[in-house]
């Protein structure tokens, strides 16, 4: 069995995968980075991990602690690289994309050999263009919606951090600032389709913990879909052991 996690900048979620294709998912679930400790419940549960294959944005402190809680097993790191799993990386240094990023193209591939645009909604928003060749062609990375609040509120000496609604006309200035949020995410969302949008079964695949946020904003052919990182990082880790 292969434990995949993807280390993000609030939670890491994890899932405990078979180690042979179909990669069937035997168990997952996320944690806060201040409670990462409890990986080692996991592997209590799954005496049978042997690795553990994963992507990390949150830096080298949440990196070690991951490793002394995967004391034992083979961890290894994804790197992004110019070409894997039938996704060809587009950008200008393929060694420097986002390695959740490139995780969740790989899953997305997989998930839907079509045109689409994969979108992740957490502490960042990142909105990549895959084409149904497999070519990643770029994207965008945003604020999220708490964020774009947040520096809002730090950066203004009027605007408060408040919660707000969402109206189309919003009257007050906390749904004046919620809604300029959700509006700015679904905005650039929609502009990227539009890329896209002539292409046989183009879709948005459309993740992450404030994907809800503004789902309904959006008029053009979504599903929403979790965890594509941890996906890719499955195929991923079935492609090496393939080697």
């Amino acid at each position: 069995m292969i434990l995949l996690i993807d280390a993000g900048n609030t939670r890491v979620k994890w899932r405990v995968v078979a180690a042979a294709e179909p990669l069937q998912a035997l168990d997952e679930g996320a944690l806060a980075r201040d409670r990462l400790a409890a990986l080692t419940a996991v592997r209590s549960r799954h005496p049978g991990l042997r690795r553990a294959f994963g992507c990390n944005v949150a830096g080298a402190e949440v990196a070690a602690v991951i490793a002394r809680a995967c004391t034992g097993l083979a961890l290894d790191w994804l790197r992004p690289s110019a070409a894997c799993c039938g996704v060809r990386n587009l950008y200008e240094d393929p060694a420097r994309l986002g390695a959740d990023r490139w995780a969740a193209l790989i899953g997305a591939h997989r998930l839907h050999p079509h045109a689409c645009l994969v979108v992740s909604a957490g502490t960042a928003t990142t909105v990549d263009l895959l084409a149904a060749d497999g070519d990643f062609l770029g994207g965008l990375i945003l604020p999220g919606v708490e964020l774009m609040q947040q520096a809002l509120a730090h950066g203004t000496a009027q605007l408060p951090l408040a919660e707000g609604r969402f109206t189309p006309t919003p009257r007050r200035t906390v749904d004046a600032i919620r809604s300029g949020c959700l509006q700015a995410q679904a905005g650039a969302v929609e502009r990227m389709f539009r890329q896209i949008a002539g292409e046989p079964q183009a879709l948005c695949l459309l993740g992450g913990g404030a994907a809800d946020s503004f789902a309904g904003l959006l008029e053009i052919p979504l599903r929403r879909v979790d965890n594509l990182a941890l996906s890719g990082l499955g195929a991923l880790a079935a492609a090496h052991d393939g080697h």
